[in-house]
């Protein structure tokens, strides 16, 4: 029972006899042990054709799980801020502004038959139909404002204030009148309209396009002086809708100014101009408070008909008259047209 024993069926055929023969040849005694020759590599072998002693760790790997969930909501939301901020700035955005339609305008000098009378600026308002008007901004009121079919109440009202501002900034602000900086008038204008106003004021013509007294009041600071009386203002704006996304608002409003010599203490005279203004507005330029000046005609007087007056109104001031007389124009005539304009302005 001590020793191993044979299967009960017996050594099983072609098995040697004794269970630990096969392995007697693979077994070690002392003396071969102790004469193995054991070898280790140098660091410069390691490195070379023989596999690397320790294995190189990933710099992921080192880093602890909570900072490896930080880093990874960091990157998440780099991504959905790019993907947001891509969204917003449209990379196929076209970004050349848009042209706009052309402010068309129509200057009209009105030419006294008498000589210009003089006084003083209130005597002379007294004398004059200006007499009921109200004083500067307070004749520029505004109507109640209406929702139409397409906008609202408040963007109404936000058409009549821009319109109102481009009205009261252009005719009554002494700088402007003046002839100084146009730029609070600039500020109000649709980006599409800035080349067309520039080039009326660096290089203005009658040309229908080009005049900048079509923008704005102005005088000849060196010729003429504004008298320190409010200007009398009276006028309306109407507004229209043209379409589902344009708004329109016309303002027809006379000013009287009364005015001097820039040089010398002479008699003041007062200068009426009639202009009647429309406006256009989209959605976008509601939002930003811009407008496009699409039309301006303008009567003013006294003038003579021969005034060059597309960069500044020129008044023919107290005791002045005309050069000539208001020129006759005979549609029956076959010489070249003039296209000269000019009215007689009324007592």
């Amino acid at each position: 029972m001590d020793g191993p024993g044979d299967p009960p069926e017996g050594t099983p055929e072609g098995v040697p006899a004794g269970g630990d023969d096969e392995y007697r040849s693979v077994v070690f005694d002392e003396s071969f042990v102790r004469a193995a020759r054991l070898q280790e590599l140098s660091a410069s072998e390691r490195m070379g054709d023989h596999a690397l002693a320790v294995r190189n760790r990933h710099v992921w790997s080192r880093v602890s799980t909570s900072r490896q969930v930080l880093v990874l909501v960091i990157l998440i939301a780099l991504a959905f801020g790019t993907a947001v901020y891509m969204g917003l700035r449209h990379p196929y955005k076209d970004p050349v502004v848009p042209s706009a339609e052309p402010m068309r305008a129509m200057l009209v000098p009105l030419a006294p038959k008498d000589p210009v009378p003089g006084g003083s600026a209130q005597e002379l308002f007294d004398r004059s139909p200006a007499a009921q008007f109200r004083l500067g901004a307070e004749g520029v009121n505004l109507p109640s404002a209406r929702s139409t079919q397409h906008f609202s109440e408040s963007q109404v009202m936000a058409a009549l204030a821009a319109a109102k501002e481009y009205t009261v900034k252009s005719a009554l602000d002494p700088a402007v009148l003046t002839g100084g900086s146009q730029r609070t008038v600039r500020l109000l204008l649709d980006p599409a309209q800035l080349d067309q106003f520039d080039r009326s004021f660096d290089r203005p013509a009658n040309d229908g396009r080009h005049a900048a007294t079509a923008w704005l009041v102005r005088f000849d600071p060196g010729q003429v002086a504004l008298v320190d009386t409010p200007v009398r203002t009276r006028g309306v704006f109407r507004v229209s809708e043209t379409g589902p996304a344009t708004l329109e608002v016309s303002a027809d409003h006379t000013f009287v100014y009364a005015l001097r010599p820039a040089t010398g203490p002479q008699d003041a005279s007062l200068f009426t101009v009639r202009r009647e203004m429309r406006f256009r507005f989209d959605r976008d330029g509601l939002q930003e408070h811009h407008l496009i000046v699409v039309q301006s005609y303008v009567q003013a007087g006294p003038q003579s008909c021969s005034a060059d007056d597309e960069a500044y109104l020129r008044p023919l001031l107290a005791g002045r008259k005309p050069d000539g007389s208001v020129r006759v124009t005979d549609p029956y005539s076959t010489d070249p047209a003039t296209g000269a304009v000019c009215g007689a302005l009324g007592r």
